[in-house]
Formats: structure tokens, sequence, C-alpha cells
């Protein structure tokens, strides 16, 4: 079987090498020059199979006041018709019964997602500095301190290890905790979750599929449409020339939208920006890979290097604040944990970037409305961690 997958990000590329183990004749076509320069290239690096917790509960209600009034650091919004029609989405989402269905089923996925890596590592020799850290999410109040019992409560009732721990034990876990500048309760401990690169993994499979000759590869090829006949997917046309298949499969984050809108088929996904920065090490680099909730900031070390990501900005595809953004992040960073990284470093690498984001945070994965396209996006800030599990249950719908 012929199978297209449009998108080279880690989701598109995870997709390509499930397909291939099942015998189909794979093509991979991203307008990008390489794999994993868009959303893949320098996410958080944090494969948190355990910390699947919703965006949308009961108590964001308290917190958009500030929001819309731009009191929230780690978020900023820009107000503007596609964003309220999601928004309105969203906020139907924020009831106790929909968090706790919606942080259970992409527990689900993301655990299976774990297990799947687990037997990727000891098949596919690549390296992206993979490593079982720990994660450690930092609790400041009560409220968070209360929030967080019950998740986790819930989590372990759903097979997730997962414990609450008082500061002094997070410390005991991650001795670098004693130099942060944040005034932490509490933690949420899960010693399963790991660290990795997405962009080394995303680079080291596609040369690995291509020696392997399992994958082709169609880089700097901008598709102008998908070309349906009598409700089936028939080609996609590129500049110059078009490319047939039996099935296709969307992974390309927030440009799904617009390639699938003039098919009829309307996904609810609103292009969430964040960023990151990456630096080399210091003297008190934490070993866990640390998340100061309130915050919206992570800190994970992934080989010699630090990353250093947070914010949720609801802007659409402005960039105009990218570099301000990064500039405040790179800020804060220094403030809550000024030995974890080397800040005065010249060679430290920013990024800025959309997560496609979902009202309820569970991705499209399957059969769309069109005979043989199927859907693998809408992952937002989870694609990374999520990536195994729905890349193998697409390939095996294709292969069905």
């Amino acid at each position: 079987m012929r199978v297209l997958v449009l998108g080279a990000g880690v989701v598109g590329v995870t997709t390509a090498y499930y397909l291939s183990q099942l015998g189909c004749d794979v093509t991979v076509v991203d307008r990008e020059s390489d794999v994993a320069l868009g959303t893949s290239f320098a996410n958080a690096g944090q494969l948190s199979y355990s910390f699947t917790d919703s965006l949308a509960r009961p108590d964001f209600f308290a917190q958009l006041p500030g929001l819309l009034l731009g009191r929230d650091p780690g978020s900023r919004i820009r107000i503007d018709p596609r964003l309220i029609g999601w928004g309105l989405r969203f906020l139907t989402q924020c009831t106790s019964r929909r968090a706790a269905r919606n942080t259970v089923d992409l527990l689900s996925i993301a655990m299976r997602s774990g297990e799947l890596m687990t037997d990727f590592l000891q098949t596919v020799p690549i390296e992206f500095s993979h490593r079982a850290a720990g994660k450690l999410i930092l609790l400041t109040d009560n409220n968070q301190l209360r929030a967080a019992q019950e998740t986790a409560a819930l989590k372990r009732a759903n097979g997730c290890d997962t414990d609450v721990l008082t500061r002094a034990e997070s410390i005991s876990i991650e001795p670098a905790l004693a130099d942060i500048n944040e005034e932490f309760v509490a933690a949420v401990y899960s010693k399963d979750d790991s660290v990795a690169d997405a962009l080394q993994f995303t680079s080291g499979l596609r040369d690995h599929l291509e020696s392997s000759r399992q994958v082709t590869f169609r880089l700097n090829a901008e598709v102008r449409a998908i070309e349906t006949v009598q409700g089936q997917f028939k080609h996609v046309a590129l500049e110059n020339e078009t490319i047939e298949a039996d099935a296709i499969i969307v992974c390309a984050g927030v440009q799904s939208v617009e390639l699938l809108r003039p098919l009829g088929i309307r996904l609810p996904i609103y292009p969430v920006r964040g960023y990151s920065v990456t630096l080399p090490l210091a003297d008190a680099s934490p070993a866990a890979s640390i998340t100061a909730l309130r915050r919206r900031i992570a800190i994970a070390r992934l080989g010699e290097k630090i990353r250093i990501a947070g914010f949720a900005d609801f802007v659409g595809n402005n960039t105009n604040a990218d570099q301000e953004r990064i500039r405040s992040l790179l800020q804060l960073a220094r403030d809550i944990a000024p030995r974890a990284a080397d800040y005065d470093a010249a060679d430290w690498q920013p990024w800025a970037e959309n997560r496609p984001m979902t009202p309820d945070g569970r991705p499209f994965v399957g059969q769309s409305a069109i005979k043989n396209l199927y859907l693998n996006t809408g992952h937002g800030m989870l694609g990374w961690t999520l990536a195994h599990a729905c890349a193998a249950d697409v390939a095996a719908a294709v292969a069905r």
C-alpha cells in the first residue's frame, strides 16, 4: 500500500516508522528543507507520560479575568474571531467531569506511548539524549496542592505511579531544588517520566528509515491542495506535480487546518505559541525534569545542555513579540533557577513555534470523513509525549 504522510515533525516521521513496520510504501512530504524544523525543533524535551492534566478545568474561570487583562506573564491573549469560537468550545470542557475524562483519556494514550518508546529503544539504534529523569511539578499554594492530590489519586486509580511529595522530600530527590527561587510547598513526582531531544530523534529516525530504504522523504515540497474524487482521496498537488497514493495521513500540526478546510473538514485547532532557550550546563543543573506550574516554565537536561521552555500565548500566527517573549523566558529562568544553566553563554539557542491545541486537549487520530484520508494532528503541548501511541494507532487504522 502506498501511503503519503503530510508533515515531517516528530509526529509525522514516527507515523512513517510505524507504517513501514506494517509493510507500507511510505512517502513523507514537508515544505521545510529538513525534518523537525517546526514545533519539534526545540520543544520542552519532556516525555511527560504522567502529566496529561487537562488545561480546561473548573478553576480556569477564576483565571480568565487575569488572562484577558494581561496580568498573567506566562500567557498572552489577542482576541480574534477564530479564538472566540475555539475559546467557547474550550469553556464547555471546564467542568470537573470533563476535565477528569480528558485527563484520563490522554493519560491512557501517554502510558501506551511510553511502553512503545521502550520497545522502540530496543529496536532502533539512534541516539537522542533519552533518559529516565523523573519529573517534579512544583506547587506553590494550597489550592494547587489540593488539586494535585485529587488528580494524583485519579491517575493512580488508572495505573499511573504518581505521588505528591513535601518540599523536603522533593529536594532529597533533586538537590538542585534547594537553589530554586520558588516558594513551593510540595511537588508532584513521577519517577517514570523521561526527557529526550525530539529534533535528534526525528533526524535520527529519518536517517534510519532512509538508509533501510523503508521511507522516502520529499522535502522543500509545498502542498498546494489535497485532491479527492467522489469522496475519496486521490492525490496531493505540489507546485509542479501531483503525488498519488492509496491513503494519506495529515500530520501537519496547525497547518492541518488550512490543508483540510477546502475539503470541508473543519478542525477546532488553535495555535498556542510556546518558546524555549537551550543553554550549556552549569554547576547546579537539575537531573530531574522540573516544571514550575505557576510560572508556566519547564527545565529539562538533554545530554550536555539545558532546555528551558515555557509560556502559552494565544496570539494566532502573530510572531511580532517572539524576541521579547524569549527574553522574558530567559530572565524568568535566571530569576527562578540562577544556577541551573550557563545563562551568559554565547551559544544559547532561542526557539518559538505554535502548538496545535484542541479545546479538550485530545488529538484527532484516525479516519476522517473522506475515504482513505486519515488524521494525526492536534496534540497541543503533548506531541512528543503522545507520538508513538498515536502513530501506531493511525498506522494500524490505515493497514486495516
